[in-house]
């Protein structure tokens, strides 16, 4: 069978695409804005398509209570929960990639611990810290996480398999932690934690927005750059360090960016789970496991698995609003569940 790809060379930049890989991409990105639309507009005010896209374009639709409930109150939740999808799961792409796990996740190996962790400590102990500070404490509490998954699984050098061992035996003391400050805690402190634990973007404003895309605009486009030193990372050591590859400061580099993402996108909505797991997987089904294809693909799917979670968790039990978190969880957990199946012999 013969592969058509299509080459992109700059002096900082090599890509080597599937000639396919645009339209794919075309088609997520219109069942995004098809995803978001329905998103904006369900709900107990229901709202017409054509009366949202009205009312984005500044157009009188003869309902002042438009541009309020869309503009204020759902279009920015639903961006939040798309920008926290692309974070979660680039994040999830970067770190299979490193540890060479089909199965690894920043929940999983304990980024994401890292970062509840730190959260969790501002939302209790600072209730009155400013809101962007809580990002800032993620991502610290999501290296620091890192960097002691690191130290302890090195060994003349970084085992992937020692990573993820590291990983969950830290997270596991991380969200023990977590409890303790919960049970300790201020009760309407502990219910804004408890809420935000189970990941949600419920409530999310514009100011939330803001606070989340700097750090897209910084590190989505660091991942796409180091695409390239991933692929040779994903072939093994030996391998990488044959072609070139400062393998530690590359693999250094790429988990700082994978943190990053997680940190930022777990202190924005929580501990929304799986992303990083499911939008990998479905992306290598659609485009393969070349990184320069994957990872914007990834992030694609991994917007909209999160819209529609949130679109399902509004609507599916009206009046109740059940938090994203628990529906990417009730997928999540028994889509692990088959891979874990499906690798037992590998």
């Amino acid at each position: 069978m013969k592969v058509d790809w299509l080459v992109i060379r700059s002096p900082a930049i090599s890509f080597r695409i599937d000639r396919r890989v645009p339209v794919i991409l075309l088609c997520l990105a219109v069942g995004i804005v098809v995803a978001m639309v329905m998103n904006v507009g369900q709900g107990e005010y229901p709202i017409s398509p054509l009366n949202i896209v009205k009312t984005l374009l500044g157009i009188d639709t003869g309902n002042p209570d438009h541009a309020f409930v869309i503009e204020d109150l759902r279009l920015p939740r639903t961006l939040v929960a798309f920008m926290v999808g692309v974070a979660l799961a680039i994040s999830g792409t970067i770190f299979q990639g490193l540890t060479r796990n089909p199965l690894a996740d920043p929940g999983i190996i304990g980024i994401n611990a890292g970062a509840s962790l730190a959260a969790i400590i501002v939302i209790v102990l600072l209730p009155s810290a400013p809101i962007y500070t809580l990002p800032l404490s993620a991502f610290g509490g999501a290296l620091l996480m890192a960097v002691l998954i690191y130290s302890l699984a090195w060994n003349q050098g970084s085992s992937p398999i020692l990573l993820i061992l590291m990983g969950i035996g830290l997270s596991a003391i991380a969200s023990a932690i977590t409890s303790l400050m919960i049970t300790y805690g201020e009760i309407n402190d502990v219910s804004n934690a408890l809420v935000w634990l189970a990941g949600s973007v419920y409530g999310r404003t514009w100011e939330q927005v803001f606070s989340l895309l700097p750090w897209l605009i910084v590190f989505v486009p660091m991942a796409l750059t180091l695409a390239r030193h991933l692929n040779a990372l994903n072939l093994g050591d030996d391998v990488a360090k044959s072609l070139g590859s400062q393998v530690e400061w590359q693999r250094g580099l790429l988990t700082v960016v994978g943190v990053a993402l997680a940190g930022a996108g777990v202190a924005t909505a929580g501990n929304i789970g799986f992303i990083g797991l499911i939008a990998p997987h479905l992306g290598r089904q659609l485009v393969g496991a070349t990184h320069e294809a994957l990872i914007p693909t990834s992030a694609l799917l991994g917007g909209v698995i999160v819209v529609i979670a949130d679109l399902l968790g509004r609507t599916l039990f009206t009046p109740i609003e059940l938090p994203c978190g628990v529906i990417t969880a009730a997928i999540g957990a028994p889509y692990f569940l088959y891979l874990l199946i499906r690798n037992r012999k590998k």
